[in-house]
């Protein structure tokens, strides 16, 4: 078990324990003011689109390029911090992450 601090989209905090290898997407829509993901974690839109804080973004793997490609065409693109967190899978080295829930679009 891991544990990953959140920030909503309304400034409430959330704390949720998650099995590791578990995408970090699906605890999130769970929560209230959380993420959309109306594509169903397909990496199809963006509104699973969340903000890494720097110590844990410099963690996870490289940004593909169609993850990129669809973070780049939201309004509150982040360089280094916005990714889809349909495309982020819980990890022991992430333990303890932070992030936030990106602004409705």
């Amino acid at each position: 078990m891991a544990t990953m601090y959140v920030t909503d989209r309304e400034g409430g905090e959330h704390v949720i324990e998650i099995e590791n290898g578990t995408n970090i997407m699906e605890p999130l829509r769970e929560i209230d003011n959380g993420v959309e993901a109306l594509c169903g974690g397909m990496c199809s839109c963006a509104t699973c689109h969340v903000f890494i804080e720097d110590e844990w973004a410099r963690k996870l793997g490289e940004v593909r390029d169609d993850e990129l490609e669809l973070l780049e065409d939201t309004e509150c693109f982040r360089e280094g911090n916005s990714r889809l967190s349909c495309q982020v899978k819980m990890a022991p080295e992430l333990d303890g992450m932070r992030l936030t829930v990106a602004p409705e679009e």
